[in-house]
């Protein structure tokens, strides 16, 4: 039973190191240039945001269909 075992955790520490290795050789780019990035993309695409332009009423899937009536 500590056969299995022990090649389990073999296999185990094999797969970490082989994920390790992978991520050893990506290409790293420094967060102030990917700060810098994502800033100018929102800047370029704000006129296209509805989180910050809003959606017209009568495009707006989500409205509300009827309003609720409580007597």
């Amino acid at each position: 039973m500590s056969g299995k075992s022990s090649s389990n955790s073999v296999v185990q520490a094999q797969k970490l190191v082989d994920q390790l290795r992978v991520e050893a050789g990506m290409e790293r780019i420094k967060i102030s240039l990917t700060a810098s990035d994502l800033v100018r993309y929102c800047q370029d695409h704000r006129r296209s945001d509805p989180l910050l332009t809003g959606i017209a009423a009568s495009s707006n899937p989500f409205k509300d269909k009827k309003t609720c009536v409580l007597l």
